[in-house]
Order: C-alpha cells, then structure tokens, then sequence
C-alpha cells in the first residue's frame, strides 16, 4: 500500500479517476479512503459542533466514512465537479442520514421547530418585512430571554435541516442547500432549470436574511468556516452564532418550504 500510495502521488488524480471509473482497481480505491480520511474528520468536526454530548465525535466520523465510500464508487468525473465537493455533500449527507436513523433530536424540540419555522412565515408575509426577535417571542407568548433558551435547544435540528429541504424519490430527484454552491453541467437541461431556479429561490432566501444571519450563512456554507472562526470575525461568542444560525436557517426552512408547496 505504501509503495502504491507513492506511486499514485505522481500521477494526475484525474486520470487516476478514469482509470478507477473503468477498472474500478482496489489500490485506487483505497489510496482515495486514504486521502479524504481528513476531509470525512473535518466535515464531522463541523457537524459536531453544537451537537448534545450524546453525540460522539468518532461516531460521527464513522458514519461520515459510509458517505466517503459511496461518493468514491458513485463519482463521476466527466461531470467536471470537484471530487472534494462532491464527497463533502455525500460525507455530510451519510451523517445525516444517521443522526436521522437515530433520531436523536426529541420530538418536543422538532415540534417546537416547526412551530417557530411557521410564525417566522406567517408574521413576515403579514407584515411584509423580516421580523424581530422581540416579535417572535411575543407570538409564542414567552419573555424574550426564553425564546433565546428555545433557539439553543432547536440549534442542533437547524444543523442537519437544510440537507433535506429538497428531497425527490432518488438520487436524481435531491438537491441539498449545500449541492446549491455548485452547479454540475454535464446534466440533463430540464433539470438543470429546475435545480437553477431552486438555486434562485435559495439565494433570494438567503438575501433577505437580517445582516448578521446572512453573514453567518455565508461564512458557514459558503466560506466553510467553523462557528467558532466566524464568531472572531463578528466579534461575537460562539454561542452567539450559534443562535445566529439558528434563526437564519428556521427563516430559510419555513420560507422555502412555502415556495416548495407553490411550485
């Protein structure tokens, strides 16, 4: 494996994907597990934070690794996307996935997502602007310092949301917030249009978002900081984002489901 792993270096990695494509040679596949291991323990480590301490680390990774095999054997480089881009989606998704399987997030906190997600809708189609937090507290009835205790609890339903706000019947029919970034264009034209004006959809979402929550947004998904880097460039505790985040997806969860059922 050593010799090989060294051998594999000095060849281009697009052709070493060809050659995998075609022969499907285990001392490739292997020599890929080895390279991305790192990626599979930095998506967890992002994933981690926020998570209740019931969650491990490890088992995070492990079920990251199921994600890296299977972009491993599903990717396909005439698509002209990256492989790290395409593995960060399935490695974040085969996490999901499980912490789906889990279920690990009790139904009270789900219910009270939800419920969130939907007053956020309604207040701001009533008024016709981005609603405040003092806004927000007062529709659930509760002091303002409770509805911030409520954002804490939802924090950790807000990390795995946007994976499934678009989900269809196959792999063909998905198309996650994070697949949004990157737009393959080796793909058939009818579903490129949808997947387009989904993108759309998401980046208006995103732009009508409060300042601080579009910053977080951006600099989460977009820039692939951890919590803790954009809490130093905002100047706030991590915390802090962490509840930033957390608002900023319920916004774009309860307003693209609205437009889901429209369309």
């Amino acid at each position: 494996m050593g010799l090989k792993s060294k051998q594999f270096d000095e060849i281009e990695e697009s052709d070493l994907w060809k050659d995998y494509v075609k022969t499907k040679n285990s001392d490739i596949r292997d020599y890929f597990i080895k390279k991305y291991a790192p990626l599979v323990k930095y998506v967890a480590g992002k994933v981690a934070v926020g998570m209740p301490h019931n969650v491990e680390f490890d088992d995070l990774v492990s079920y990251g690794t199921f994600g890296l095999l299977d972009a491993i054997e599903k990717y396909n480089p005439a698509k002209e996307v990256k492989f790290k881009t395409y593995a960060m989606t399935r490695v974040r998704g085969a996490i999901f996935d499980e912490l789906r399987t889990i279920d690990w997030i009790p139904r009270s906190i789900r219910q009270k997502a939800k419920q969130v997600e939907k007053i956020i809708v309604e207040l701001e189609n009533k008024l016709g602007r981005t609603v405040e937090d003092e806004e927000i507290a007062s529709e659930l009835d509760m002091p303002i310092e409770e509805f911030y205790l409520l954002v804490s609890k939802i924090s950790g339903t807000s990390l795995v949301s946007l994976n499934d706000v678009w989900h269809g019947n196959d792999d063909s029919d998905e198309l996650s917030f994070l697949e949004t970034i990157e737009s393959p264009s080796n793909m058939n034209p009818d579903v490129m249009v949808e997947r387009e004006e989904i993108k759309n959809l998401i980046i208006e979402s995103i732009k009508k978002l409060p300042d601080k929550e579009k910053k977080v947004v951006v600099l989460y998904y977009y820039e692939d900081l951890t919590l803790k880097e954009i809490g130093e460039v905002l100047e706030v505790t991590e915390s802090r984002v962490s509840q930033l985040h957390t608002k900023a997806i319920m916004r774009l969860r309860g307003r693209l489901a609205q437009m889901k059922n429209v369309m």
